[in-house]
């Protein structure tokens, strides 16, 4: 990455998706494992869900490292109201393609940027239609690409676009885990020089 005088930035994820798509801004970052529970409270909504615990990975993170901005994303998918996560093997990712097909799935993906106890938390959500296609086309496609790791079991960014009929988004790579463009309004509200001066 190219140097710059940017103040230290934190990404609090373990995601190798958002650790990539960051990667994209060239700017120096670290990364930290913000270990944080992410089981659902009773009665939350998927909305609620995703800004809390994007929120609570960046303060987790920030905790321990004081006066350094901190990166906190989180993603619900959201169908009819239920949260849809991730798989993590052939029969759940499976039964939810079944699930999803000829559906619109909402994917709430949340995002903070902290330092101290300065924050902004907002969500982006976008609009994914799956198209209506056989167990065959759906199982050979799981073992192609084998997205267990991602909630909604396709990788739009993958082979998985060809399962999906539309994607509607104010902001294309939110669906893939980091909303960069309203990341980047966000740092530079921070001070950041986007792209990095050299």
């Amino acid at each position: 990455m190219s140097s710059s005088n940017n103040p230290p930035l934190i990404l609090a994820s373990t995601s190798v998706y958002r650790r990539e798509l960051l990667t994209r801004l060239r700017i120096p970052f670290e990364v930290v494992s913000p270990k944080v529970d992410e089981t659902p409270l009773t009665g939350e909504t998927t909305l609620d869900l995703a800004l809390r615990l994007a929120n609570a990975k960046a303060a987790a993170v920030a905790k321990i490292h004081p006066d350094t901005w901190v990166i906190g994303s989180d993603q619900v998918a959201d169908l009819c109201g239920a949260a849809i996560g991730k798989p993590g093997n052939f029969d759940r990712a499976l039964a939810q393609l079944q699930l999803m097909r000829g559906q619109t799935i909402t994917f709430h993906t949340a995002l903070c940027l902290m330092k101290n106890d300065v924050h902004t938390t907002l969500s982006i959500p976008t609009e994914v239609t799956f198209r209506k296609l056989s167990d065959d086309v759906l199982e050979n496609y799981l073992r192609a690409e084998e997205p267990y790791d991602c909630a909604g079991s396709a990788k739009s960014e993958g082979l998985g676009i060809s399962l999906l009929e539309a994607i509607k988004s104010d902001d294309p790579t939110a669906l893939i885990g980091l909303p960069l463009i309203a990341l980047t309004g966000l740092l530079r509200d921070a001070g950041f020089a986007i792209p990095a001066t050299k």
